[in-house]
């Protein structure tokens, strides 16, 4: 075995090799194949753990406590590519380099033999890195040790070798902006310009019922009768239903804390993994785009959001992806946020079972808003909830379950602004 050092290259001894990456932390491993002009030709050329199979490049899953594997057959590679990049970012938000290097280790795949190994040498800011590189030389494959770092993780990477990680694939019918809802009669109180006022849609607020019938003390959880309007924290946990509207104030003061949006699901048939990839936009008065936080981009708003990173099958009874908001880090110009899922690999959501998203304190986990989804639609794409920024101050959170065709948050943009 050669203990390779940064620049360093090898003839290749086999047609097909593992590059094995290993850590102290938990990593997203991935492999893209490149151009002469150091680019992907599409999407497809992009190789990981949502999308593990590509012209002569694998990645595969290690078991627990191990890395992950990129493995190449240089016969199958097609012959306008003439390099594969093996990269490495960390699951964890906010997390660096610094103290955790990485080790790519690169195998014989037909007999297992190690060839080479490479460990980056002094890393620190870096949160995603190309470790070492497959490449053509002369009709030969030869392997280089690289240990390039990028200090905005996987998006980093993707951008600078051409890859479009939110966008949609090209075979992926775009998504049509959701309907506007048509509006409710509201109290004629404007709100200050540059703000919204209660979301399109809002149910409005019944007359009180008749003095001499008490109205029905509400039965805990709390949660607003269809038609009934908003509620507040006060009497405790909130449970919505779809078009439902909690304000997050509670003893007569906006929540300014942070909060979790917890978003879990289970597949509808026992024994199958569900891969589905939790997302938060961040919009502004003018409803444009400001921010993604997604399972590339695992922290936005200097940190004001912040991603729990991919879970890949949906196992487990509790959150499988969560989302961090600091509600008082929230810049002034974003206004709303809107929370989806979508199934990256196609998988629609008439195959999950218990989706939900929950609203916790993420300073002490007690659970403040929840929303089970019932029903579902043969559809990629769903609009969870959202949180708008009231002119007043606080913050407020309407229980959604849109269903749009789209496979990435790209895609949920515009159906999700034309639904603020």
């Amino acid at each position: 075995m050669t203990a390779m050092t940064p620049g360093s290259n090898l003839p290749l001894t086999s047609a097909r090799v593992a590059v094995d990456v290993t850590a102290p932390a938990r990593l997203d491993v991935s492999g893209l194949l490149l151009t002469a002009e150091g680019k992907v030709r599409s999407d497809d050329d992009f190789v990981f753990y949502n999308q593990p199979n590509g012209p002569g490049v694998t990645h595969s899953s290690g078991a627990a406590g191990g890395g992950d594997t990129i493995t190449v057959d240089t016969t199958a590679v097609p012959d306008g590519i003439e390099k594969i990049v093996v990269t490495a970012s960390l699951d964890a938000p906010g997390a660096t380099f610094a103290g955790t290097e990485p080790t790519g280790t690169v195998r014989n795949a037909q007999d297992g033999s190690v060839l080479a190994s490479f460990t980056p040498p002094q890393l620190g800011a870096e949160t995603a890195l190309v470790v070492v590189e497959i490449y053509r030389r002369n009709g030969a494959w030869k392997v280089r040790a690289v240990g390039q770092g990028y200090a905005d993780g996987l998006a980093g990477i993707a951008t600078d070798f051409g890859v479009s990680v939110e966008e949609p694939a090209a075979s992926e019918p775009q998504a049509a902006p959701a309907p506007t809802p048509a509006p409710q009669p509201q109290a004629p109180v404007a709100p200050p310009a540059g703000q919204w006022g209660p979301p399109a849609g809002a149910p409005a607020p019944l007359a009180p019922p008749p003095a001499a019938v008490p109205p029905a003390p509400p039965a805990p959880p709390a949660a607003p009768a269809p038609g009934a309007g908003k509620i507040n924290l006060d009497k405790g946990r909130v449970s919505l239903q779809k078009n439902q509207t909690v304000s997050l104030v509670k003893g007569g003061r906006p929540l300014l804390s942070s909060v979790a949006m917890g978003l879990g699901w289970e597949p509808a048939f026992r024994g199958k993994d569900i891969d589905l990839d939790a997302s938060v936009i961040a919009y502004g008065p003018d409803r444009k785009k400001v921010a993604n936080c997604f399972f590339g981009k695992l922290q936005v708003l200097n940190g004001a959001i912040q991603h729990s990173g991919d879970n890949l099958t949906g196992d487990g009874s509790g959150d499988d992806e969560v989302i961090t908001v600091h509600l008082g880090g929230i810049p002034p110009e974003v206004t709303g946020l809107v929370f989806t899922v979508n199934s990256f690999s196609g998988q629609k959501f008439t195959e999950v079972a218990k989706a939900y998203c929950r609203l916790t304190d993420a300073r002490t986990g007690e659970e403040l808003v929840r929303f089970d989804l019932t029903g579902a639609e043969a559809r990629t794409g769903v609009m969870m909830a959202k949180l708008i920024r009231q002119f007043s101050g606080e913050w407020e959170m309407t229980a959604m379950g849109e269903f749009v065709d789209a496979r990435t948050v790209r895609g949920m943009v515009k159906p999700g602004a034309a639904a603020l």
